[in-house]
């Protein structure tokens, strides 16, 4: 788990080898709502996207550092909330790596976003 200010995200990806051809790498930042109810039947979960900006196009080079950096938008994120009783808003980013051919791989890391 990350800790993250509501201002910025930075950090930075490296391709150490790959065999076959990138065609690009994204990051994706979603927003997680869930609401848990005390039965357990109607546990609903609900992920939207709220940014995806490409980092990468074509055929990166490797061991090299890719630098990412994007500014959170204010009206769709909001300090992470856990405490709620039944109610939850949490944040992921998804760094994605698309192929050529087609595969894609996509790598979830859930954050926690605190307002300083």
């Amino acid at each position: 788990l990350w800790l993250v200010c509501m201002d910025d995200y930075t950090g930075a990806v490296v391709i150490e080898e790959c065999a076959t051809t990138v065609k690009s790498i994204d990051l994706q930042l979603v927003r997680v709502e869930s609401i848990d109810r005390n039965d357990g039947y109607s546990n609903i979960r609900e992920a939207t996207e709220i940014q995806n900006i490409q980092i990468g196009d074509g055929d990166v080079c490797r061991k090299m550092a890719i630098p990412m950096y994007f500014i959170f938008p204010r009206i769709f994120t909001c300090p992470t909330v856990l405490n709620a009783p039944s109610f939850k808003i949490e944040f992921e980013v998804n760094l994605i790596v698309s192929f050529q051919d087609g595969y894609t791989i996509t790598e979830n890391f859930p954050i926690r976003i605190i307002r300083q």
